[in-house]
């Protein structure tokens, strides 16, 4: 039996009969504690609780592994439509290596053919892609998976408008240099027959403009929805955010050009002569002696045009037709000061220097009301060249022959470190010693030896030009095409027209030399050659920029222009420059400094904007530079716009522009318009 002992505890003793055993009765002391000991002992009770706990915990781990197995799944099916979309999207990279090779061997129909498999897979890179299209709600990600629907839709957008230039330009497929496509109307065999099916076909091409321009502004407009700034500068060491930009801007530059093409379009049967005859002077500038349109203008040409037939009436020297004409309208104080010559005896301007406002069709409508005087009449406009013209076209061509005059080509020639046409033409211009006439009475009292046929060349060699280049085969249009449009968007053509329609078709396509207006941030450089020399045949013109933006939005500029001649002097060519500068910038920008320039001007306004202005000389091996610094007369915020005008008759010049941590390099060979996001 066992017996408690509050001592001890239990004890196990032998067992007795119950009669035998003394019977025991605790006092109250010993009791308690053992009905404490009892109340604390209960191992049922614990066993209870431990089991409680238990079936607590099961519902926890279920929710826990099922959130888990959720998030897993969801992970996967995640993963899953990104590697679809993946997927897709190297079929369409693929595709897109088709189209380009297509376009480099320039086969009409297989462009035709891989811009439809782009397109299909496009569609289908789309559709999958909609399927995380949701996320774009999501803070940080979204505007990535935005971006890549905008990407997508411009993609979709542009093949079809590739599809419809395409089927619209099949047809002149060879005027361009393309192969592969079907042969329309007779197949000409030479550039004059091209030219005729051309005219005849317009009609037909102008609806198909409008389809064009409107699918161009679609992918503009879903372009421009991207963000560059959210994206790296740099990725494994290779430029992002600035190939996004320039993607962006080319887009934008590529629709401008199709949008401003269109009224130049509609108005091509007017300044081709199709409804009734024209006749243009046609004015050559030459660009070596640089003036503000674009050179001195030295000689002219008078041209019929009747059904895209060209006819040349006569050519004269700008100084015969100078002779005829009694000054009378005040000439601008530079060109007073520093030509002197026959403005020491009257100030006022000659017919030859009144392309003096950097505004071409300013410029012109005094020419043609102060030509009109001296018998320069019934003429429906002005088409202004320059000597670059004459030397794309002779690429095309190759070398040529003018009765009377010889042979002319590209050729660089050591004479002159310049092409052989330049020097044959400067040779005619520029035999020795001036040109001497009575200002009261016109007539000429002194003339080198031969002056007469001075720049009588200029006509023959146009006419022979022409005419060759119309007589050119079908193999020779692409570069014909080429010499001509690239001599327009580089202003080597400038055109002035009369009828008001067609000048705005012009103008539109940049082709007016207008000085454009704008709210945005602006900058022309316009130079003028105040010294008869021809010196701006070896000089070049670096152009750097800093802009600084600040917190507020305001916006400090320092311009640095860079003139170089590296050529020696000899006393013909080149000699000294006295150069005439004007910087165009917004109108109200104030001036901080200006550095590098004499004889400079206040600040003043012509065109809605402020001009600074300057006079500076230029040795031959010598380098000036000008620099200017002001402040813009308003603040920007979030994008910068910044447009920049190139003057007509200069080549190329390099610009630099620094903003922030942002450089842009790039040559100024048409206007430039540029967007920075700040």
């Amino acid at each position: 039996m066992q017996v408690w002992n509050s001592k001890v505890g239990y004890r196990i003793i032998e067992y007795m009969p119950e009669e035998t055993i003394p019977q025991i009765k605790p006092n109250a002391e010993e009791e308690k504690p053992i009905l404490d000991t009892i109340k604390i002992n209960k191992p049922e009770k614990k066993a209870e609780k431990a089991t409680s706990q238990m079936i607590n915990k099961s519902p926890r781990k279920k929710i826990v592994f099922g959130v888990l197995g959720f998030l897993l799944i969801f992970i996967v099916i995640l993963g899953l439509l990104f590697l679809n979309v993946y997927l897709h999207g190297r079929k369409v990279l693929t595709n897109i290596y088709k189209v380009q090779e297509s376009v480099k061997l320039q086969d009409i129909q297989k462009m035709k053919t891989d811009l439809g498999d782009f397109k299909t897979s496009l569609i289908s890179l789309k559709s999958s892609y909609n399927l995380i299209s949701w996320m774009k709600f999501i803070p940080f990600l979204g505007g990535y998976i935005g971006d890549g629907q905008h990407f997508i839709n411009a993609g979709i957008y542009g093949t079809d408008l590739g599809q419809i230039t395409l089927d619209t330009i099949e047809p002149y497929s060879d005027l361009i240099g393309l192969k592969g496509a079907k042969t329309y109307g007779d197949g000409g065999k030479t550039a004059a027959d091209r030219v005729d099916f051309i005219v005849k076909t317009l009609p037909s091409l102008l609806p198909k403009m409008d389809e064009i321009a409107a699918k161009a502004d679609l992918v503009r407009n879903e372009i421009d929805n991207v963000n560059p700034n959210r994206y790296p500068e740099k990725i494994a060491g290779k430029p992002l955010r600035a190939t996004l930009e320039k993607g962006i801007d080319l887009v934008d530059s590529a629709t401008k050009l199709i949008t401003n093409g269109k009224p130049l379009l509609e108005n091509t049967p007017y300044l081709l002569g199709l409804d009734s005859p024209r006749t243009y002077l046609i004015l050559f500038q030459n660009d070596k002696e640089l003036r503000p349109t674009g050179g001195f203008m030295t000689a002219y040409s008078i041209m019929k045009v009747d059904k895209a037939k060209f006819e040349p009436v006569n050519s004269n020297d700008i100084y015969n037709l100078d002779a005829k004409y009694k000054p009378s309208i005040p000439a601008p104080d530079p060109i007073v000061k520093y030509i002197k010559g026959p403005y020491i005896i009257s100030k006022n301007l000659r017919l030859r220097d009144m392309n003096w406002s950097p505004d071409f069709s300013q410029s012109m409508d005094l020419f043609t009301q102060e030509a009109e005087i001296v018998g320069v009449k019934d003429i429906d406009g002005i088409i202004a060249v320059d000597t670059q013209l004459l030397v794309y076209l002779l690429d095309a061509i190759g070398p040529i022959g003018v009765p009377g005059f010889g042979n002319f080509s590209t050729k660089q020639i050591p004479e002159c470190n310049c092409p052989q046409v330049i020097y044959e033409l400067e040779s005619f211009a520029d035999v020795e010693g001036p040109i001497v006439w009575d200002p009261v009475s016109g007539k000429i009292i002194y003339k080198p030896p031969n002056s007469d046929n001075r720049k009588k060349i200029i006509g023959p060699l146009m006419n022979s030009i022409m005419s060759n280049a119309l007589g050119q085969p079908k193999e020779k249009i692409p570069a014909l095409f080429e010499a001509g449009f690239k001599s327009m968007m580089e202003k080597h053509v400038l055109f002035f027209l009369f009828d008001q329609k067609t000048q705005q078709g012009v103008a539109s396509f940049g082709i007016g030399g207008i000085i454009t207006d704008t709210a945005d941030d602006y900058l022309l450089i316009n130079d003028a050659n105040l010294g008869g020399r021809k010196s701006n045949l070896y000089v070049t013109q670096e152009v750097s920029e800093e802009i600084k933006i600040a917190k507020d939005g305001s916006v400090e500029k320092t311009l640095t222009i860079s003139y170089k001649n590296p050529e020696k002097y000899d006393g013909w060519l080149n000699s000294v420059l006295p150069n005439w500068v004007r910087i165009y910038v917004p109108k109200g920008s104030e001036l901080i400094t200006l550095e590098g320039v004499e004889d400079s001007p206040k600040p003043y306004e012509e065109f809605n904007k402020t001009v600074f202005a300057g006079f500076f000389e230029l040795r031959p091996l010598g380098i000036t530079q000008v620099t200017v610094k002001y402040k813009l007369p308003f603040k920007v915020k979030d994008v910068y716009k910044y447009y920049i005008q190139k003057q007509p008759g200069k080549d190329a010049p390099l610009y630099t522009i620094k903003i922030g941590k942002t450089e842009e390099e790039f040559l100024l060979k048409t206007d430039k318009e540029m967007k920075f996001r700040i």
